[in-house]
C-alpha cells in the first residue's frame, strides 16, 4: 500500500481523484433510488430496463464529441465543467414527480458521465506519463469508494423517509462544492499547448487485434459493473427479500471490495502483470455471482457481491491505461474508443438484464453475467496489453 502514500501526497493526483469520487458518489446515490422510481411509476422490469436505456443513450450520443472537446478546450476545463454539469443533471430525474422528466434527466446525466469519464481518465493518464507515477488504479478505486459512499448515503436516506428529489438535490450541491474546491489544482495540471494538440485529428475507427480483444473484455467487465450498480439493490429486495435496512448493503459490499482491489492495483498490476490480474478477476466474478445465485440469503448474497467487486476492481484501470498508451493515436482517442464500448457495456448491460429478468427472472438474468465472465476469462488469456 506504499503507493497510496505517494498518491495522497501528490496534490494533482488528489484533485483528479475527487472527480472520480464524485462520479461514483452521484451514481451510487442514483442507483439506490431505482427501486423508488420503479414503484413510483408502476414499472415492470422490462419497462424499467427501457427507462434505464436513456442514460446510455445520452452517453453513447455524446461519446464521439468527448475527445474533440478535450482537444478544443483541454482536459482540465472539460473535467471541471463536467463535474458541475453532472452535479446538476443527476438531480433532475427525481426532483419533479413527473415521468417525462426522468428520461430527460437520465439522458443529460449520460452526457455528463461520458464527458467526465474521458476527461478525468485523460488527466490521470497525463499525470502518469508526466510525473512517472502509477495512479490510474487508485483513481478508479476512488470511483468505487464514491460508489460505496453513495449507495450507503442513498440507502440511509430512503430508510429515513427523505424525499428522493430533495436528497439528490443536496447531493448535487455537494458535487458543485467539490468541483469548486479542486478547480484551482486541476487547472495547474500539465497539458500540451492547444497549438500542438490542435494538430492531432480525432477519428473513431473499427478496432482490431489487441484493441478489439481489450474491448471485448471491457464489455464483459463493464456489463458486470453496470448490472451490479443498477440491479443489486433490486436483487436484495426481490430475490433475497432482505430487511429494508440491508437493501443497500449488497451494493456497498460490492463497491467497497472493488475500491480495495483498485487501491492495491497500482502495486499489484506492475508486479503480477495485467493479464494475470484480469484472469483472476474473472474467476472471482464467476464465483461471487454463483454464491449470490445459489445461496440467495442476506449474508451470502452480500459476500457474493463483495467477491464480484474484487473481481472487477482492476479491469477498468488495466484496460483504460493500456488504451491510453496505444501508439500513433491522438491524445484522448484511445480512451474515447475504449470508453465508447465500456460505457455501452456499463449502461446498456442493465437494460438487457431488465429484459432477461422480465422474460424469466432476476436470478436467471444474473446467470447471463456468469457467461460473460467466462468470455472475459478466455480473452484475458490471449490479449496483449500495451
Amino acid at each position: 500500500m506504499q503507493h497510496l502514500k505517494v498518491f495522497f501526497n501528490h496534490k494533482e493526483s488528489r484533485a483528479v481523484g475527487v472527480a472520480f469520487v464524485l462520479l461514483g458518489f452521484l451514481f451510487g446515490n442514483w442507483a439506490t433510488m431505482i427501486p423508488y422510481v420503479k414503484q413510483q411509476y408502476h414499472l415492470n422490469d422490462s419497462a424499467l430496463g427501457i427507462l434505464l436505456l436513456c442514460m446510455p443513450l445520452g452517453a453513447m450520443i455524446f461519446n464521439p464529441f468527448a475527445a474533440i472537446l478535450i482537444q478544443l478546450f483541454g482536459m482540465r476545463k472539460v473535467t471541471i465543467a463536467s463535474m458541475f454539469f453532472i452535479s446538476v443533471a443527476y438531480s433532475i430525474p427525481l426532483s419533479i414527480v413527473f415521468f417525462p422528466i426522468v428520461p430527460l434527466g437520465l439522458i443529460l446525466s449520460g452526457l455528463g458521465i461520458t464527458a467526465l469519464n474521458v476527461s478525468m481518465n485523460t488527466c490521470a493518464s497525463s499525470i502518469e506519463q508526466h510525473e512517472k507515477i502509477n495512479i490510474m488504479s487508485t483513481c478508479h478505486g476512488l470511483f468505487s469508494l464514491g460508489l460505496m459512499l453513495g449507495s450507503l448515503t442513498g440507502s440511509t436516506s430512503q430508510a429515513s423517509g427523505i424525499f428522493p428529489g430533495l436528497h439528490m438535490a443536496l447531493m448535487g450541491v455537494m458535487g458543485v462544492f467539490m468541483a469548486i474546491r479542486v478547480r484551482p489544482v486541476i487547472m495547474q495540471l500539465y497539458e500540451p499547448e492547444k497549438s500542438s494538440a490542435g494538430q492531432e485529428k480525432f477519428s473513431l475507427f473499427l478496432p482490431k487485434g489487441a484493441l478489439l480483444m481489450m474491448i471485448i473484455i471491457s464489455l464483459c467487465i463493464n456489463f458486470t459493473e453496470g448490472t451490479m450498480a443498477d440491479w443489486t439493490t433490486l436483487y436484495m429486495k426481490e430475490v433475497v427479500r432482505t430487511n429494508p435496512y440491508f437493501l443497500g448493503w449488497g451494493l456497498a459490499a460490492y463497491s467497497s471490495l472493488m475500491a480495495l482491489g483498485r487501491f492495491m492495483g497500482d502495486n499489484l498490476i506492475p508486479r503480477y502483470g495485467g493479464n494475470l490480474i484480469l484472469q483472476s478477476g474473472a474467476v472471482l466474478t464467476i464465483t461471487g455471482l454463483g454464491v449470490a445465485i445459489f445461496l440467495p440469503f442476506t449474508l451470502t448474497a452480500v459476500l457474493g457481491f463483495a467477491l464480484v467487486g474484487l473481481g472487477v476492481s482492476c479491469g477498468a484501470p488495466i484496460l483504460y491505461a493500456s488504451a491510453g498508451r496505444i501508439p500513433d493515436l491522438p491524445r484522448g482517442t484511445g480512451l474515447a474508443i475504449m470508453n465508447t464500448f465500456a460505457m455501452g457495456g456499463f449502461l446498456v448491460g442493465p437494460v438487457i438484464i431488465g429484459f432477461i429478468s422480465n422474460l424469466t427472472n432476476l436470478m436467471t438474468a444474473f446467470g447471463f453475467v456468469v457467461i460473460l465472465g467466462a468470455v472475459w476469462l478466455i480473452f484475458s488469456l490471449r490479449v496483449r496489453l500495451y
